[in-house]
């Protein structure tokens, strides 16, 4: 080897150790960038000729290839809801602008927000890609922008009701039901909320009267003052109909006498609202245990629900671990909106560094697969939590000592190097 060539083999570890620490460096900096995922500095050595001279010495040192370091990074919860981390392998998809390129991009950092529009975006402005749900309530299967743009939702009109009890069959048989006396006429009742077509609240008392052994009658009372034509203050019935029991107290049948339709002020005239009690043995073809029931008990209610609501205003987004997004309303309804796409690669590591946080795939990595999250390879989706750096501090500071002292090393070589010159150049003296 000629003390030249000695020179510039010292200037290969020199260069290749100085880009080593920059490695170094970038992952210290990146220590607390979520989602980050750590790099290796990989050497090859660089042969001086020909592979058929094998005796010849190597001419130094290369940087071969920066490796990324892909393992799961530790989940670090948040208090916010659209905070994304992924437990598993996969990227979330972001479409936008990075570095004068427009297109998707692939991203493990979840930082993300509402932004005025309704879109969910990275702090860059990038919007998350993922499924819609279409008029018909079901997911298009066309990747697109996740919007959760409706910030109100429309009122619902009940049109069930459903009322189980246990109505005491040692209750004797009371007069003649009167709605103006609705107390003292019936033996048991209770009252529940139902809703106009504009939203508004109503209440409903419903009555229980005992007509004969295993047979109830009941009514559906509203104060007149809610309903059009009527008087406020006074009860006026808007359905009735009949309950009948098995001698072991199991319902058998339930009859309607009078179709309950209800006349609400400046609402839909003629509302109805279909009463349930339970699991009928002859009209539904149940058993007659699980809903309403006459057993030697006290009258009571065990549970009660209709299918209506007022109008309702986005106040939080719920983002389940299959990445169905959760609209939740002042009314207390909950609707889906969307799905959060993910993109698996067969070559994750060959993906290229874009800035900002994303990877562009490359022609190595292969193209992205979407699918949805903890489906085939891909992980799931946590709510509330960010992916943190998989940078390891410590390991970064011994390979810190470890480059510093191979450039020490290979600037003695250049400096060696460069002392021989010297005793070359005063051999003429």
């Amino acid at each position: 080897m000629t003390i030249l060539k000695t020179l510039y083999t010292g200037v290969t570890g020199l260069t290749v150790h100085g880009e080593a620490l920059g490695v170094v460096g970038d992952n210290v900096a990146n220590v607390n960038t979520v989602g980050y995922k750590a790099e290796r500095a990989v050497f090859a050595d660089l042969l001086g000729r020909s592979m058929l001279a094998v005796d010849s010495p190597g001419s130094g040192v290369m940087l071969s290839k920066i490796t990324r370091n892909f393992s799961q990074g530790t989940l670090l919860t948040t208090d916010s809801p659209t905070d994304l981390a992924i437990n598993g392998k996969g990227f979330f998809i972001c479409r936008g602008n990075v570095g004068g390129m427009n297109g998707n991009f692939y991203t493990r950092a979840g930082q993300f927000t509402l932004n005025t529009d309704g879109n969910l975006v990275n702090p860059a402005g990038m919007v998350v890609q993922g499924y819609l749900v279409n008029p018909s309530g079901t997911l298009d299967n066309q990747l697109g922008d996740l919007t959760i743009a409706d910030s109100i939702l429309p009122p619902r009109a009940s049109t069930t009701a459903e009322i189980t009890s246990n109505l005491d069959s040692a209750s004797t048989v009371p007069p003649t039901f009167d709605p103006l006396a609705p107390g003292t006429t019936s033996n048991f009742s209770t009252a529940l909320t139902v809703y106009d077509s504009l939203g508004a609240a109503h209440r409903v008392d419903v009555y229980f009267a005992k007509v004969s052994d295993n047979t109830w009658d009941w009514h559906a009372l509203v104060d007149g003052g809610e309903l059009a034509g009527g008087t406020a203050g006074v009860p006026q019935e808007c359905g009735t109909g009949q309950l009948v029991f098995t001698s072991d107290g199991w319902l058998d049948q339930e009859t309607v006498t009078a179709a309950p339709s209800f006349d609400f002020v400046g609402a839909t005239a003629g509302q109805a609202i279909a009463f349930d009690f339970g699991d009928s043995i002859t009209t539904d073809g149940g058993t007659g245990q699980s809903g309403s029931t006459q057993y030697a008990a006290s009258n009571s209610i065990r549970s009660q629900d209709q299918d209506g609501y007022s109008t309702g205003e986005l106040t939080a987004v719920g983002i389940e671990n299959n990445g169905d997004v959760m609209a939740i309303y002042s009314n207390g309804e909950q609707r889906m909106v969307g799905q959060v796409a993910l993109a698996t690669f067969e070559a994750e590591s060959e993906l290229a560094r874009a800035g900002e946080n994303m990877w562009a795939e490359t022609q190595d990595s292969g193209s992205a697969r979407v699918g949805t999250p903890a489906a085939g390879s891909a992980g799931s989706v946590t709510s509330g939590a960010l992916e943190q750096s998989t940078v390891d501090l410590a390991k970064e500071f011994v390979d810190m000592i470890a480059y510093q002292r191979g450039f020490q090393a290979n600037s003695r070589t250049v400096s060696t190097a460069d002392e021989l010159y010297q005793e070359i150049v005063n051999l003429k003296r």
